[in-house]
C-alpha cells in the first residue's frame, strides 16, 4: 500500500468521511486542498449508468467555460484559409506539409487539430497516427468547421472536449486551483448542465452514479448532485 504524504493526510483530514457536498462547499474544499506549491488543475469525474458498447450512449463533444479553465491550447490549423486561422490564434497553419511533417519527424507540438472539411481527405489518411492520440478533427467536437477562424478562437477561449472512457466513465478538467471558488462553480456548473443534457434516451433509472472533484495531488471530494 502506497504511503500518503504529510500533505496529503492534512488535505484528506478536511474532508468528512461519507459526505457529499454542495458544489460550493466542494470548490473551496478543493482550493484548500490542494497543498501542492504548483498551480494545480481541478477535474470532475462522473462515474454514468451508459453502456460504451452501445454508439448511441458514447458520450463526446465540447463545453464552452464561463472562465476557460486555465489552460492554453496549442492549435494546428489544417486549412487553405491560412490568413483567417492566423488571425484568430492558430499557432500553426498548413496543409500537407503540416501533416507530412507529423509523420515524418513525429512531430507533435501541438494539442488540437482543426480544419476544414475540404483538408479532411488527407487528415483521414492520417487516422493510424492521430487517432490514438485522440487528435483527429472531428465535426461533434467543432474542429471540423469551414469557419476555421471562430473554430480555432472558440478552443483559444476556453472549449475543451470530452469523451467517456470504455468503462462509462467521464473526465474533465475544469480549472486551477488558482481560480477564485466562484469561477470553479461556475465552471463545474457548465459542466453538469452539459454531463445531464447528454444524457442518452436508451439510459433508464439512476444516471449519475457518482461525482467528485478534486485537484492534481488532492484528494477526491464527492459532490451531491
Amino acid at each position: 500500500m502506497k504511503k500518503l504524504s504529510k500533505k496529503y493526510k492534512e488535505s484528506l483530514s478536511l474532508i468528512e468521511k461519507g459526505k457529499k457536498y454542495s458544489i460550493e462547499e466542494a470548490c473551496d474544499l478543493v482550493k484548500k486542498t490542494a497543498k501542492a506549491k504548483f498551480d494545480q488543475s481541478v477535474d470532475v469525474s462522473f462515474k454514468l449508468n451508459i453502456d460504451p458498447k452501445q454508439a448511441d450512449q458514447q458520450l463526446r463533444g465540447t463545453i464552452s467555460l464561463p472562465h476557460g479553465n486555465g489552460k492554453t491550447s496549442r492549435v494546428l490549423a489544417i486549412t487553405d484559409k491560412v490568413d483567417e486561422a492566423k488571425k484568430a490564434g492558430a499557432d500553426y497553419v498548413g496543409q500537407q506539409d503540416l501533416l507530412d511533417k507529423i509523420a515524418k519527424e513525429n512531430w507533435f507540438d501541438f494539442d488540437v487539430i482543426v480544419a476544414t472539411p475540404n483538408m479532411m481527405g488527407a487528415l483521414g489518411k492520417m487516422g493510424k497516427v492521430l487517432g490514438p492520440k485522440g487528435l483527429m478533427p472531428n465535426p461533434k467536437t467543432g474542429t471540423v468547421s469551414p469557419n476555421i477562424g471562430q473554430a480555432v478562437k472558440e478552443i483559444k477561449d476556453g472549449k475543451i472536449s470530452y469523451r467517456n472512457d470504455k468503462d462509462g466513465n467521464l473526465a474533465v478538467n475544469f480549472g486551477k486551483s488558482s481560480f477564485t471558488e466562484k469561477k470553479l462553480a461556475d465552471n463545474l456548473k457548465a459542466v453538469i448542465e452539459t454531463v445531464n443534457k447528454i444524457k442518452p434516451s436508451a439510459v433508464k433509472g439512476t444516471y449519475i452514479i457518482s461525482c467528485t472533484i478534486s485537484s492534481t495531488y488532492g484528494p477526491a471530494i464527492k459532490l451531491a448532485i
